[in-house]
């Protein structure tokens, strides 16, 4: 009798064992909590920099030119640094077309230049207002009285408006370096028979040298491009956006400018977005269209070391943000043919809740409905997840 009670003990505790064993355990998956907060959308694209204003210098006589003993990245000063000498040939003979086509060209060089002076008058005018503008907002704004995005599109704008009052001083000394070039080969024609006296060709504006076009002595044409110059300190991003991403992007809008060889992003404000696309063929062979989009870098905020012109970087340009969001991760969501789906945690269970969603800055998206707050989603779940199968939160 012992014996039987034995081996039936023996014999039930093997089946539950083995009903142990054949019930299905609990999926473990990882689980996040669905949340308020900020959201900010941005769209991704490579760039380059470039030089905001650049000079290219040519030869404002014909003649024999002396090696130019500049390289490039050489410094050179407005007005001082000799670029080159140019020893006239015998000046042309003076007839008549020839000398209305010399005056006409340094009428339409000082016609430049008062347009020049007229245009940094404008701009200075507008940079003391918006300048007025922001002092009168930081010292009168109290908290609340102003939102951060207009007092932080304030401040961009006379920022923006010192920018362009450099510009425009730049202008003003490439138009006095026209007028100056332009009288200079009438004074040549003035001395027909003669070579005259050599020309000394000096830079127009302070900046480095970006490129020397011609080195080397030589027998040179007017007209002819000898160099040109430029100022590394003023860059700018160009950046050849989507079409369909740059009807989003805004004058004004915020650009972290990444991947340019340093350790933290740079900033950057979105100044021109051009009205005309243009198509190109990405590396796979697909034609797309795309907008050139023009962002002012932050200098104030910059490193010491800044990329140079021409240099490849990523942009990350905001497109739309909100502060009060509700938001899941992205990698809790799955297509189902046209909508959206999601796994909610309850009680043990995975239960499959269709998601209306909105705007997505590819790790949260926004919720419209379908999910509420506090709700725990589960994480990127495996193919052995079905709806109402057992799950247990992952450790």
């Amino acid at each position: 009798m012992p014996r039987k009670i034995f081996l039936g003990s023996l014999a039930i505790g093997a089946l539950v064992l083995v009903v142990y064993g054949l019930k299905p355990r609990p999926v473990q998956v990882e689980v996040a909590d669905v949340k308020t907060g900020p959201l900010t959308v941005h769209v991704m694209e490579e760039g380059k920099t470039r030089i905001r204003n650049r000079y290219n210098v040519a030869a404002p006589v014909t003649g024999n030119m002396r090696r130019v003993p500049l390289k490039a990245g050489d410094e050179v000063k407005a007005g001082e640094t000799i670029l080159t000498v140019i020893e006239p040939g015998i000046a042309p003979l003076l007839d008549a077309r020839s000398m209305a086509q010399t005056e006409a060209r340094i009428a339409s060089a000082e016609a430049a230049l008062s347009q020049a002076e007229q245009a940094l008058e404008m701009t200075r005018t507008a940079a003391r207002f918006a300048k007025i503008n922001w002092e009168r907002v930081k010292t009168n704004a109290t908290e609340g009285s102003i939102s951060a995005t207009d007092r932080d599109a304030i401040e961009r704008e006379a920022e923006m408006r010192d920018r362009e009052v450099r510009a425009q001083e730049f202008a003003l000394k490439v138009a006095n370096y026209e007028v100056t070039q332009a009288k200079a080969a009438l004074i040549q024609m003035d001395t027909p028979g003669s070579s005259g006296m050599p020309v000394e060709v000096k830079a127009p504006v302070s900046g480095r040298v970006l490129k020397v076009e011609q080195e080397s002595a030589m027998m040179i044409t007017a007209g002819t491009p000898i160099l040109e110059i430029g100022d590394v300190n003023d860059l700018e991003i160009e950046a050849e956006i989507l079409s369909r991403d740059a009807v989003l992007i805004r004058p004004g809008a915020e650009v972290s400018v990444e991947q340019w060889g340093g350790d933290t992003a740079l900033k950057a404000t979105v100044r021109r977005v051009e009205p005309a696309a243009f198509t190109k063929v990405s590396a796979l062979g697909v034609e797309e269209q795309r907008v050139i989009v023009l962002c002012d870098l932050d200098l104030t905020a910059a490193q010491d070391t800044l990329p140079g012109d021409r240099y490849r970087v990523e942009v990350r340009v905001a497109v739309w943000h909100a502060d009060d969001v509700l938001q899941v991760p992205s990698g809790s969501l799955f297509r189902e043919g046209s909508a959206w789906r999601t796994f909610v945690f309850d009680q043990g269970k995975a239960k499959v809740v269709t998601v209306e969603t909105g705007r997505s800055d590819g790790k949260w998206t926004q919720v419209v409905s379908g999910l509420k707050l506090g709700d725990r989603v589960l994480m990127h779940p495996p193919d052995s997840v079905k709806d109402g199968i057992n799950v247990v939160p992952r450790q």
